[in-house]
């Protein structure tokens, strides 16, 4: 691709923030839009572990995203910190499962793929985690798994980004459609008018189906919900991640322990509501006794950009010259963004790409198709 293209970012949260990061040296200018602040929407909201859930339970498609990131993220955090003086807080704490209904599957994926999850008794859960509640009868951990401070990521990537002479970020501007010159997408249509570039990225989370039906596109993302509470602990109180029953806390190094999260198909309604405060603090007691007498510090919904298979569109969008994809990633966007920014970027700088790309690849994928 000719380095002096003009490329347009449609969707300013990690995913958007990442790719133009990723692009910015390589091309002539890069301008990213935000309907809000960038960053305030799933990527604010979610808890930032460094792996899917229940990695076992993905594609390998995911599972190909998410180990390349799990490895880059270490060097994405201190790379950010050295470059902008704000610390992602790649925060390294190990992850221990309890009572896994499917904990076979779990150690058999593990050993296929010669990943660092094993079983261990339940008493050296709870010699790992003193604070953790009883009545739990298995366990099975996996050493290496971080969480990043999301928030301060998404602060860290925009100090990068407003560092680079060639990037303009605009932010609480709308992008309301795309213009066209014939099969070629030739910019954006905004709340502030035109704006016109030679490539146009859609990274725009939850609201990426919405823009492409403009064109005639469905694209199967939609909107799901959840939500979250926080603590204020000490800071040595949580020293692992602990995940049962689909629900876990995350402990930040401050003693912020974070506990989620609910799934809700609600539309773009991300009220947080008392049912759903109500059984967040009872999944924190359940797994961490002594919150019983905490009360949560914040309480807060984002919607995450549900796909199927949680598989993300990553590249070229066919029939449309100019027009890409880079949206989708449903419960693992922080966990796979290094890796899908990086295969987005060598997807459109034409280099060879740091994993296969068919699995993301838009074509045959869409509504329809």
């Amino acid at each position: 691709m000719p380095t002096q293209q003009q490329v347009i970012i449609v969707g300013g949260g990690v995913i958007g923030l990442l790719t133009a990061l990723n692009l910015a040296p390589h091309v002539g200018h890069v301008t990213l839009l935000d309907r809000s602040g960038l960053g305030q929407e799933s990527s604010w909201a979610g808890g930032g572990i460094v792996s899917p859930l229940y990695p076992w339970r993905y594609s390998a498609a995911v599972t190909a995203l998410a180990h390349w990131s799990q490895d880059f993220y270490p060097q994405l955090g201190a790379r950010l910190f050295a470059d902008t003086g704000i610390d992602p807080e790649v925060h390294t704490t190990g992850l221990y499962w309890l009572d896994l209904p499917d904990e076979d599957e779990a150690l058999a994926w593990a050993q296929r793929l010669n990943r660092p999850l094993s079983k261990v008794d339940i008493s050296a859960a709870y010699d790992g985690v003193p604070v953790l509640g009883g009545g739990y009868r298995s366990a099975v951990y996996m050493a290496n798994v971080a969480n990043v401070r999301n928030p301060r990521l998404v602060k860290s990537l925009k100090a990068a980004l407003l560092g680079q002479p060639n990037v303009t970020v605009r932010e609480h501007c709308e992008v309301r459609g795309f213009l066209r010159d014939g099969q070629a997408v030739v910019g954006v249509n905004t709340a502030d008018g035109e704006l016109h570039g030679d490539q146009v990225v859609l990274t725009a989370g939850a609201w990426s189906g919405d823009l492409l039906e403009s064109l005639g596109v469905r694209l199967p993302v939609e909107p799901v919900k959840g939500q979250m509470i926080l603590f204020k602990c000490e800071a040595d109180f949580l020293p692992s991640m602990v995940l049962a029953k689909g629900r876990y806390a995350i402990p930040r190094r401050d003693g912020h322990i974070l506990v989620g999260s609910t799934l809700e198909h609600e539309g773009y309604d991300k009220t947080p509501t008392v049912s759903a405060l109500e059984s967040l603090k009872a999944s924190a007691v359940e797994l961490l006794p002594a919150l019983a007498d905490a009360q949560p510090v914040k309480h807060w919904a984002g919607l995450r950009p549900g796909s199927p298979e949680g598989i993300p569109f990553i590249g070229a969008l066919e029939g449309f010259d100019g027009l890409w994809l880079n949206c989708g990633h449903y419960r693992n966007g922080l966990v796979l963004a290094p890796a899908s920014c990086q295969l987005f970027a060598d997807l459109m700088l034409g280099r060879e790409p740091i994993i296969d790309p068919a699995p993301y690849a838009p074509a045959g994928r869409l509504a329809g198709d």
